[in-house]
């Protein structure tokens, strides 16, 4: 008879069998909220409850000011909030992960937008378009998550997303210099926003109140958290700066305030948007998913490891695209995970994404029962809250590591950041990472190549370049590769390999010290055998070292053993070393002395800085 493992799937729930047939478990069981709620254990309740609550001080106000930041109402960034919340809760792997509006997708919402928006600024159009970027972007990272496709966000390297953020913090910043200051500056471009500000400064146009209540917001907010960093600097900024306009009658005096939100849930929406805003639309959103999907990993990576959970890349793909989806169809925008906002959640306990359901909840009984309560909140405040949002975005001591590790790298960063201040936040993400890749192709292209030698004291053979005194055999060149041998650099091996070829004594066996080249492409299989046989008509033999049994299987395949003596493939160095002694009976030649006294105590010292 045979027999079925059963079990029950959560309390009180029918049993399943864990086989095939019949027997299998439901599918429903795949999906992570689920999942989570059948394992969710009831001391976590009031963890997640009073997260929840804390959460949603901080997600009000940053959801209205980064709505704003994308040129959207105010009120779509509560919408956007309490739908991704949701979505994210029901398809998120992480247990406490939390998305929302962001500031580094703003700018990028807005670049999108903005220029397809008509002349009048309609502001539903501009939803409209902004809901359907999201649904976009929901379809890119499901599609990515089905074709397995996390490894995308390594497109962007370090260095150049620096050079990104600290160019994304600076147009955030200059941007919302007008509104902190009480004014409005018509700009197309980084610069020309420079030069408004300055020439409205000049001209007298800040609104002293404006520049009072926003100014104050952000040394609140920068001093508490830098004081108090446990009292939630956001909303004692926002509740100061509420309570001073009602006090002061603000609005009467030169202020913008927020005024009265819609009350009520967000309706069901399919985005009605024109066919000629479909390209435009599809280029932003490609750029919005790639930054939205570096800034999950990321994040997600670095709380799962305080938590002990894996992370699953192509999870969390579809999890954001879920999130995106649920915000796009109810008036929403594109969202990203926050780690201000994760950290909060995990610095008060969240244990399960029912404290993002708790603040969603919220925020929604705050539209239906309390709509006004931000009617008097100014929109100088709003801007403090974006501004000091890109403070954080901003890493200027990686900036200047990157200076004293490594210049190339820097620099590259500094292209990134230029790319960012004078063409714009979707060229500079364009920029970003056609720089990042193609640091991969120089790399490629022009790697690391050496000459090896033997050093007294160390076992194997060494760099030259660090071990300058390194002894060397008398008609053998040691070469090493750091590198696949692909189509774009086969012919500087080429010509590194003929370089040596004739120096000085003349060599007449040339030994590929191999085991870094990963690959040979049929490319580079077709120069080498142009190479060999051009080293044999000056009688020099090329000479493989460690090649690995893939490599050495395509070198066979493509026919170069019958240019390339078989004879001239060998298991380590070291074989290839004793087979050119036996050979030509060729001794090592002494090393010079280190220190002028002929005993050699110098010579295997540590490799050049």
């Amino acid at each position: 008879m045979r027999r079925f493992a059963g079990r029950r799937d959560g309390e009180g729930g029918p049993m399943t069998t864990q086989n095939g047939g019949h027997g299998t478990r439901p599918r429903w069981r795949a999906v992570p909220g689920v999942r989570a709620l059948a394992s969710y254990r009831r001391e976590w309740l009031v963890k997640d409850l009073v997260a929840g609550v804390v959460l949603t001080t901080l997600l009000v106000p940053q959801g209205m000011a980064y709505a704003e930041l994308a040129g959207l109402p105010a009120i779509t960034g509560l919408y956007t909030t309490i739908l991704c919340l949701l979505g994210y809760a029901v398809c998120g792997p992480s247990r406490i992960l939390v998305l929302g509006p962001d500031s580094s997708l703003g700018p990028m919402i807005a670049a999108t937008v903005l220029p397809l928006v008509a002349a009048d600024g309609d502001p539903d159009r501009a939803v409209a378009l902004a809901s359907m970027l999201a649904i976009m972007v929901a379809g890119i990272m499901i599609l990515a998550s089905v074709a397995r496709l996390g490894f995308i966000a390594d497109l962007i390297s370090k260095p150049t997303m620096i050079g990104y953020m600290n160019g994304l913090a600076l147009t955030i910043l200059i941007g919302q210099l007008p509104k902190l200051l009480g004014f409005k500056v018509d700009a197309d471009s980084l610069i020309e926003e420079c030069v408004g500000v300055v020439e409205k400064i000049a001209d007298g146009a800040v609104e002293p109140a404006a520049a009072l209540v926003g100014c104050g917001g952000i040394v609140v907010i920068l001093g508490l958290q830098r004081l108090l960093p446990k009292v939630p600097a956001v909303l004692v900024m926002v509740i100061l700066a509420i309570a001073v306009a009602a006090a002061f009658d603000l609005g009467e005096h030169g202020v913008s305030l927020v005024g009265e939100l819609p009350e009520g849930f967000p309706p069901f929406t399919l985005p009605d948007v024109r066919l000629a805003d479909v390209a435009p639309l599809l280029g932003g959103a490609l750029g919005i998913a790639l930054v939205s999907l570096a800034d999950t990993i990321s994040n997600a990576s670095a709380f799962g490891a305080r938590t002990g959970q894996e992370v699953r890349g192509n999870q969390e793909m579809a999890g954001v695209g879920a999130a995106n989806l649920a915000a796009g169809l109810f008036q929403g925008f594109p969202v990203s995970a926050s780690g201000s906002r994760t950290a909060v959640a995990e610095r008060t306990g969240a244990k399960s994404q029912l404290t993002g359901v708790v603040g969603a909840a919220l925020i929604v009984l705050m539209l239906l029962l309390a709509p006004g309560l931000f009617r008097n909140l100014p929109q100088p405040a709003l801007a403090a809250v974006v501004i000091t949002a890109s403070l954080s975005l901003a890493d200027i001591p990686g900036s200047l590591r990157l200076w004293r590790q490594r210049r190339t790298e820097f620099l590259l960063s500094v292209a990134a950041f230029a790319g960012v201040a004078l063409l714009g936040v979707l060229e500079g993400i364009a920029i970003a990472v056609a720089l990042s890749v193609l640091n991969v192709f120089r790399r490629t292209w022009w790697p690391y190549n050496t000459v090896l030698g033997r050093v007294r004291g160390l076992e194997g053979y060494h760099d030259t370049r660090s071990y300058p005194r390194a002894e060397r055999l008398p008609g053998l060149v040691l070469h090493r590769w750091d590198a696949p041998l692909i189509f774009a650099n086969a012919r500087t091996f080429r010509d590194e390999i003929l370089r040596l070829a004739r120096t000085e004594p003349r060599p007449s066996w040339i030994v590929i010290a191999a085991e870094p080249m990963t690959d040979v492409d049929t490319t580079a299989a077709d120069v080498l055998e142009e190479l060999d046989e051009a080293l044999n008509a000056e009688h020099v033999h090329l000479v493989f070292a460690e090649l690995k049994d893939p490599v050495r299987s395509k070198i066979e395949r493509y026919g170069l053993t019958g240019t390339i003596d078989p004879r001239h493939f060998f298991p380590t160095v070291e074989a290839a070393v004793t087979a050119f002694r036996l050979r030509t009976g060729a001794r090592w030649q002494p090393e010079e002395p280190a220190d002028g006294d002929g005993d050699g105590d110098g010579d295997a010292r540590r490799p050049a800085e």
